[in-house]
């Protein structure tokens, strides 16, 4: 199955979840989408462990086979499953890029990578899964660094996560460290997902 590229507010309001981590998704409509809004029905404990999968997956903007394979890499780690799993998702290029408020969302950091906009370590990095390590550099290459839609972004950004740091006056970023679980999303049970897995 492929990544979804159908409207973000639906398939947050689907899973009731916001997708966008902005909660831009609920302030016209709270309701399910379909006739009436009554779309969401009791879930038995598969929907509701596939729900947390879909969650996470859409979270991200991961298909079905890179969702799989980031799960099972994060199984070959030490420590807790779900906690590397999350840590893994954190550490994409594409959402570290996000983070450091290159771009307004994951889709358009996505974007930004592909295009060969970013620069780790000041070597061109195009691959949005790229897992980015503690330490790393973060930098706009030099010919889009007047980019506009990029600027606008930088300007508008004040706060970041604490696990990145921005230096504006030599334009770059810097992942310090892997998150902590309290920084990551609080609405996410990746205990669910794991058991979704080994049922």
């Amino acid at each position: 199955m492929s990544r979804y590229t159908g409207p973000v507010f639906k398939k947050s309001r689907r899973l009731g979840f916001s997708v966008l981590e902005s909660g831009k998704e609920f302030r016209k409509k709270t309701t399910a989408p379909g006739q009436n809004g009554t779309g969401r029905k009791k879930l038995s404990e598969y929907g509701i462990q596939l729900q947390e999968k879909q969650k996470v997956k859409n979270l991200y903007g991961l298909s079905e086979k890179q969702f799989r394979k980031t799960y099972e890499t994060a199984g070959k780690k030490k420590g807790v499953h779900g906690l590397n799993l999350l840590i893994m998702l954190e550490s994409r290029l594409d959402n570290i890029v996000y983070r450091l408020g290159f771009a307004k969302t994951r889709k358009a950091a996505r974007q930004l990578v592909n295009h060969g906009h970013i620069l780790v370590n000041e070597k061109k990095v195009n691959i949005p899964s790229y897992q980015v390590k503690p330490g790393d550099i973060i930098t706009i290459r030099e010919k889009s660094i007047n980019h506009p839609v990029i600027k606008e972004c930088l300007e508008n950004t004040t706060n970041r996560v604490q696990y990145v740091s921005w230096d504006d006056k030599k334009q770059q970023g810097t992942y310090l460290r892997y998150p902590e679980r309290e920084e990551l999303n609080a609405e996410v049970n990746e205990s669910l997902i794991v058991e979704f897995y080994n049922r």
